[in-house]
C-alpha cells in the first residue's frame, strides 16, 4: 500500500502540497448513517490553526473545509468522503533562496534522494502543512468512536522542559499551550520567550489518554494495538520517539514493580498503559510521543547545496517556535483513526 494511505478497513488518503493550490483527505471505509456536518471538521481544524498563538507561524489559513462526497443530508452514506482544505496565505517567494540549498532538520536531503526532486516552497508534501488533512480525516474516525463511547483526549506534557505537574483537562483547550496545568502557563511562556530571542526552537512531549476503549481491541503477533498506535503517530514529521504506559521507564523497574495486578474490578496500577500483548485491556490507554524542535530556526546552520557544496543557510519566513501546541490535535487525530481501524476490524470478528 502506498505510503499516503493509512488504515485497513477505516482508510485515509491524505493529499497536496504546502504550497499548493489544496490539500485534503479521501476516507473510505466509514459507516452509513453517522452524522457528520462541516462545522463539526471545523472546530477540530481550528485547534490546528497557525497564527493564533503568539509563537506561532504567521502564515493565517482560515482552513475552511469542504465536503466533496460521502455525506447526504447530514448522514456519511457509506461511500468515500472527500475533503478539501484550500491555502489561502501562500507566499512562496519567502523560499526561492531554498530552491538548490539543503535545510537541516528538514526532508529537503531525503525527498531529493529519493525522488530526484522536490517542492522547496515550504517543504512540498513533507510540510506539517498537511497535517490538517489528517485532523479532519480525524474528526470523521471519532464519529465512529462514538459508536463505542471511546474519548480521545491529547495535552502538551512539556514544552521546552518545563513540565505539567497536574491535569485540568478542562482548560486544555483554552490557553496557549494546551496545557492542563494552569500553574506552568507563564514558566511555559517566559522559555518561548527566551528561547525566540535566541532564535531557536523548542520540542516538547505530548500525552494522550484513551477511554472508554473495550477490552480485546488489537491484533496478535504483528499487529499489536501499541505497534499500531506508535506507527501513527510516529509518521507524525516532528514526532521522534512513542512511549506507552510506563514505556522507557520499565527499563529500570523490577517484574514485581511492572507488573499490574488484577483485582476483580479491573487492575490495580496501568503500567501497561491499557494495553497487553497487542490487546486492549479495558484500562486507559496511556501514549506519550516525543517532539522535537522546529528544524527552521533564524540562527545560522552550516548545510550543503543541490551540488554538493558548503553553505551557511539562515532561514527566512514564518515558522512556529515549537511545533506544540499545533501538533496536540494531530497526535491525538492518528490516535483516533487508528482506534476506528481497529474497532471496525473488531466488530467484524466479534459479530
Amino acid at each position: 500500500m502506498a505510503g499516503n494511505t493509512f488504515g485497513r478497513l477505516f482508510r485515509v488518503t491524505t493529499w497536496g502540497e504546502s504550497h499548493g493550490p489544496a490539500l485534503g483527505a479521501v476516507i473510505d471505509g466509514c459507516p452509513p448513517r453517522l452524522p457528520l456536518t462541516a462545522a463539526e471538521i471545523q472546530a477540530e481544524l481550528a485547534r490546528r490553526r497557525g497564527g493564533v498563538q503568539a509563537h506561532a507561524t504567521r502564515r493565517r489559513e482560515p482552513d475552511q473545509v469542504e465536503i466533496l462526497s460521502g455525506v447526504f443530508e447530514g448522514l456519511t452514506t457509506g461511500t468515500p468522503i472527500s475533503l478539501i482544505i484550500y491555502n489561502r496565505d501562500v507566499r512562496s517567494e519567502d523560499y526561492e533562496e531554498l530552491r538548490e540549498v539543503f535545510r537541516p532538520g528538514h526532508g529537503d536531503f531525503t525527498y531529493q534522494a529519493k525522488y530526484g526532486l522536490r517542492d522547496h516552497r515550504g517543504g512540498g508534501r513533507a510540510s506539517a502543512r498537511e497535517t490538517a488533512a489528517r485532523v479532519a480525516a480525524g474528526a470523521v474516525a471519532q464519529k465512529v468512536l462514538d459508536l463505542e463511547s471511546i474519548r480521545v483526549i491529547a495535552y502538551t506534557l512539556e514544552l521546552g522542559g518545563v513540565r505539567a505537574a497536574r491535569v485540568d483537562e478542562s482548560i486544555i483547550w483554552d490557553n496557549d499551550f494546551c496545557c492542563p496545568d494552569a500553574g506552568v502557563l507563564e514558566a511555559m511562556q517566559a522559555r518561548v520567550q527566551e528561547v525566540r530571542a535566541q532564535g531557536d526552537s523548542l520540542g516538547g512531549i505530548v500525552e494522550v489518554r484513551v477511554r472508554g476503549c473495550p477490552a480485546g481491541l488489537g491484533e496478535p503477533v504483528f499487529d499489536k494495538l501499541d505497534a499500531a498506535l506508535a506507527q501513527a503517530v510516529m509518521s507524525v514529521g516532528a514526532v521522534k520517539g512513542v512511549e506507552i504506559g510506563a514505556g522507557f521507564a520499565a527499563a529500570r523497574m523490577l517484574g514485581s514493580e511492572h507488573n499490574d495486578p488484577l483485582i476483580p474490578g479491573g487492575f490495580a496500577a496501568n503500567r501497561a498503559g491499557g494495553i497487553l500483548a497487542g490487546i486492549a485491556n479495558g484500562d486507559e490507554i496511556v501514549l506519550r510521543a516525543a517532539v522535537k524542535p522546529i528544524p527552521s530556526i533564524s540562527q545560522e546552520q552550516k548545510t550543503i547545496d543541490i551540488y554538493g557544496q558548503p553553505r551557511v543557510l539562515r532561514i527566512r519566513g514564518r515558522h512556529d517556535i515549537s511545533a506544540i501546541p499545533r501538533i496536540v490535535p494531530v497526535i491525538q487525530a492518528m490516535v483516533r483513526l487508528t482506534l476506528a481501524d481497529f474497532l471496525l476490524r473488531h466488530r467484524a470478528v466479534s459479530r
